[in-house]
C-alpha cells in the first residue's frame, strides 16, 4: 500500500522508502505533518550514479557521487515515496555491500553493451565502405 498526507503510516510502522535515487527499508518515528521521518534499516538499491538530468553521459559538468543513507540514518520524505513494507529486513551491512554489487554489476552490463554496440558500428561501418 503506497501511503499518502491523507493516510499516513503510523508510528513505527515499516515502510519502503524510495529516497532520490535510492530505496531503503525503515521504521516510521515521526508522522503527522507535511512529511514522516524514516529511520533507514536497510538498502533496498544503492543510489545510481552521475547527473540525473543527462543520464548516461559522462562528459557532464559534475557527476555526482551518490552515497547510501547510513545505518539509522533519519530521513524527512513525503508520504507518496513511501509504501508498506512486509519482507525481511537484511542487516544493513549485508544489503548495503549486496546492492552496491547489484549496482557495480548494471552499470558493468551497461559497459559491456556499449563496447559490443561499437563493435558493431565498425562491422557495420566496413560494410558501407566509409
Amino acid at each position: 500500500m503506497r501511503y499518502s498526507i491523507e493516510q499516513q503510516p503510523a508510528v513505527d510502522s515499516i515502510v519502503q522508502m524510495t529516497y532520490k535515487t535510492g530505496v531503503y527499508a525503515g521504521k516510521v518515528v515521526e508522522s503527522g505533518g507535511p512529511r514522516a521521518v524514516v529511520q533507514v534499516l536497510a538498502v533496498l538499491k544503492h543510489p545510481q550514479q552521475g547527473n540525473l538530468h543527462y543520464p548516461y553521459d559522462p562528459d557532464v559538468p559534475m557527476f555526482h557521487e551518490r552515497r547510501a543513507l547510513s545505518h539509522n540514518e533519519k530521513a524527512l520524505t513525503a508520504y507518496q515515496d513511501l509504501e508498506s513494507y512486509s519482507g525481511e529486513i537484511p542487516p544493513y551491512k549485508e544489503s548495503l555491500i549486496r546492492t552496491l554489487e547489484a549496482e557495480a554489476a548494471e552499470l558493468d552490463r551497461l559497459k559491456r553493451w556499449a563496447e559490443r554496440g561499437l563493435e558493431t558500428l565498425e562491422i557495420v561501418k566496413k560494410d558501407y565502405r566509409l
